[in-house]
Parts: structure tokens; C-alpha cells; sequence
């Protein structure tokens, strides 16, 4: 008798990288982190300028004492310039890949679906007359041996 053998850790290993899902996890981490790079000098060329215009560019420097005194390390102080600073970061990666990544993605999927029921709609109507033809041809044939049967 034979019997079948446990993969090994190795063709397990190898089947889980070879899954689409991992590749493409893989793939869109890679280019997440570039376009990090992309993202980052957006805020700091553009935004904080613009942000600079009203009061300084390093959004760090915003923040409120919630003690007294907040001299040095003394006191405590909410850093509320980071989190602005970081929910730009969030909301400009975020638009800059819907519009630039998502939209025009699903208009072109949405136009190659578009264009296959329109293919697949061609193919109803074709076989549809030809199967109208087909049952034309039929009853002339039954038509003409009724015709012939009586003589």
C-alpha cells in the first residue's frame, strides 16, 4: 500500500510565498514605503510651509502646558503639532492614493467590464437571431413536408 506522505516544512514554507496573496501583500508594502518617501516631502515642502504661513513649520512646536510651567522636561505638555503633523500625513497618503491609484484603477476595470458584457451581449443577440433563423428554416422544412405528404 502507499501512503501519502506530510508536505515538508520547506513545500509548505514554499506553497505559502507562491500564493498570490502574499506576493501582492509583499508587492503593495514595497511600494507603501516608497511612496512613504513621496508623502513625506509633500507635507514638508508644501503643507508645512502653508502652515508656516499662519504661524511656524514644524507643526512639532504646537502644543498647550497643561501644568504651570512648562520649561525644559518640567511640566506636562500635549504635543497636539504631532498628531496634526501625522493626520495630515494620513489624509494626503490617503487622497493621494484614491486619486491617483484607486479611482482610475476601478474606472478601468470598470470599462473592461463594461466592454465585456457588451461582448458577451453581442453574443446573446447572435446566437439568439441565428437560433431565430435556425427555427425559421425548421418550420419551412416541416411546412413543405406537410405540403408534400398531402399530393
Amino acid at each position: 500500500m502507499s501512503e501519502k506522505r506530510e508536505p515538508s516544512v520547506w513545500q509548505g514554507f514554499k506553497a505559502f510565498l507562491m500564493r498570490g496573496n502574499v506576493v501582492d501583500l509583499a508587492v503593495a508594502v514595497v511600494i507603501g514605503a516608497a511612496f512613504t518617501n513621496i508623502v513625506n516631502s509633500v507635507v514638508k515642502g508644501i503643507i508645512n510651509p502653508l502652515v508656516g504661513a499662519i504661524g511656524t513649520q514644524n507643526l512639532d512646536e504646537y502644543s498647550t502646558c497643561l501644568s504651570g510651567s512648562c520649561k525644559g522636561t518640567h511640566g506636562i505638555q500635549l504635543m497636539w503639532g504631532s498628531v496634526l503633523g501625522a493626520t495630515l500625513t494620513f489624509v494626503i497618503t490617503g487622497a493621494v492614493v484614491y486619486f491617483l491609484m484607486v479611482l482610475p484603477m476601478s474606472k478601468y476595470l470598470a470599462r473592461q467590464a463594461a466592454r465585456k458584457a457588451a461582448r458577451e451581449g453581442t453574443k446573446e443577440v447572435v446566437e439568439v437571431s441565428e437560433l431565430e433563423v435556425l427555427k425559421e428554416i425548421r418550420d419551412a422544412l416541416v411546412a413543405q413536408r406537410g405540403s408534400g405528404h398531402d399530393r
